[in-house]
């Protein structure tokens, strides 16, 4: 700057002081603020001068719960394995002597009315889980002492004796309503008017006798075996 630049500025200083003044002040004012704002500040400043980009930030990973998988459904018992576990423990009280087959057949069917009877329950004859329970906690046990058989020469005896097949045939008509038979296994007048009603139900020749053809008719109606 020349020196009548220097006159000029010293005589507008001379003439407004305060002005001056103010000037300076402002000016270093500005300057101390730039310095502070850039160079102070150890964080971001509340209203930076400059735009600056927002810090990036790195998210913690979240562990997502693992899915639940589906615990497997236990399997339905068979019905042949329910029959086969009532046989084994009719068989360890006493009430049954067959085969372990899982046959629900007329034997089966009787040694299960002879618990459900011994025990006093009321409880279905069926082959049921049910029913299972009721024999596996029940402490009933068949009575071990048994009726002397009729001697072998006394072909009287040997006819009117108890037998299982007329025990099965005596409940399978009394299930299915041919009377109110119990089930003794002997053959008597009550039998015999059971049987002959049910001949005359199935337009079979009316003889009330057992025979082989009443015992398929039977089974066939009552759809297992009668032994």
């Amino acid at each position: 700057m020349n020196d009548g630049g220097t006159g000029r500025l010293a005589a507008a200083v001379s003439r407004y002081p305060r002005e001056f003044v103010g000037i300076v002040m402002a000016t270093a004012a500005i300057f101390a603020i730039s310095i502070n704002a850039l160079f102070l500040q150890r964080g971001p400043h509340p209203a930076p001068i400059f735009a600056t980009r927002a810090p990036v930030t790195h998210a913690t990973p979240v562990a997502l719960p693992r899915p639940r998988t589906a615990e497997p459904a236990t399997a339905a018992r068979s019905q042949t394995q329910i029959v086969g576990d009532i046989q084994r423990e009719l068989s360890r009280k006493g009430f049954y002597d067959g085969a372990l087959d899982g046959i629900w057949g007329a034997k089966t069917d009787m040694a299960a009315r002879d618990f459900v009877q011994a025990a006093g329950l009321k409880l279905s004859a069926e082959a049921t889980e049910g029913l299972l329970h009721a024999i596996v906690t029940s402490n009933t046990k068949a009575q071990s002492s048994r009726a002397a058989a009729p001697p072998r020469n006394d072909p009287i005896a040997a006819l009117i004796a108890p037998t299982k097949p007329v025990q099965a045939i005596q409940r399978a008509l009394a299930d299915f309503g041919y009377g109110q038979i119990k089930p003794t296994g002997v053959y008597d007048p009550e039998t015999k008017a059971a049987i002959e009603k049910f001949e005359r139900d199935r337009r079979l020749p009316v003889t009330g006798q057992i025979s082989d053809r009443l015992v398929r008719e039977l089974s066939a109606m009552t759809g297992r075996p009668l032994e």
